[in-house]
């Protein structure tokens, strides 16, 4: 089983309404809530842990989740009202405002974080879900307790709006990045950490913190991974991009299912992946992403969809 661990929110898109005014539409997404509902829809065993809300909107996340085969059960339930994120489009690129103060997505602490079993190989963090307190500390927690035993995968998928305090949400990054085996940048997110430049030594930065593969995505120029013995790329496939919402989140989601579909998600086995496997687990991720940006918010792919 992967367990997926983060922010579960409503995306709050912009629709016209019939009378042609300006509107928005909600949508169950968060960035990790993404990759769970896209990892359960590529037909892998999926659990996912957040602080969720027993409000209306709470209902829309569980029944989101529940269609797409994601086991919720783990999730920290409480009355607190659900996280709302108002998304701009410009070009099919989505800006983001947050709104989550006292809601039962931020409010999490260690007392709820969950007992985990021997069915759990590995588990996803990263996004928003890392910013704000006391849930940030509360993940962190939790991935300091499991990170020796099962693969961890992180993708620090930077919200620059968000973060009021860049020097903290560094350290946290880096800090979890050093107990991470499976790293995702893009390549704004390496801008917004300074590091501009030659992307094989910024991936080897990486390697050297502790990760056993590194992939960097570069949006329409594909991605590519980075182990100690070796790189592989592969190209982006060619779509009419409606937009972007949930691309990154859904990529995740392709390179771990590849690798649980590999039987590849021990730390033994991540810590040697062959140049065949990454470059299977980046393909899968690369086809998932283009079936999520050809259609509007964030609306993965289900497994006969990509022909699995």
């Amino acid at each position: 089983m992967i367990l997926c661990c983060g922010e579960a929110l409503i995306d709050m898109l912009p629709r016209d309404t019939t009378l042609g005014e300006k509107g928005f539409a909600p949508y169950a997404g968060g960035a990790i809530f993404n990759t769970a509902i896209a990892l359960g829809r590529l037909g892998q065993p999926t659990a996912f842990f957040t602080g969720i809300s027993d409000d209306l909107m709470g209902d829309v996340l569980r029944d989101t989740l529940a269609k797409s085969g994601v086991d919720y059960s783990l999730a920290a339930v409480s009355s607190r009202p659900t996280t709302i994120a108002f998304v701009k489009l410009v070009n099919g690129q989505a800006t983001y405002a947050f709104y989550d103060e006292g809601t039962a997505g931020r409010m999490i602490t260690e007392a709820d974080l969950p007992a985990l079993g021997d069915d759990c190989e590995a588990m996803h963090f990263g996004a928003i879900s890392l910013i704000p307190e006391p849930c940030g500390a509360t993940y962190e927690a939790l991935m300091a307790r499991e990170y020796r035993k099962r693969v961890i995968s992180f993708d620090p998928n930077i919200r620059p709006g968000f973060i009021k305090d860049k020097p903290k949400h560094m350290d946290r990054v880096r800090r979890m990045a050093a107990m991470s085996d499976i790293i995702k940048f893009s390549d704004e997110d390496l801008d917004w950490f300074g590091m501009q430049g030659d992307h094989d030594a910024l991936a080897a930065h990486w390697l050297e913190q502790g990760a056993k593969l590194v992939v960097l995505t570069r949006g329409a120029d594909g991605a590519t991974g980075y182990t100690k013995n070796f790189k592989v790329s592969v190209p982006s496939e060619r779509v009419t991009v409606v937009d972007t919402v949930g691309a990154g989140d859904t990529f995740d989601a392709g390179i771990l299912a590849s690798l649980k579909m590999q039987d590849l998600l021990t730390k033994e086995k991540v810590a040697g992946l062959t140049e065949d496997a990454v470059s299977k687990a980046l393909a899968l991720g690369a086809k998932a992403a283009a079936v999520t940006v050809s259609r509007a918010g964030a609306n993965p792919p289900f497994a006969h969809e990509i022909g699995l």
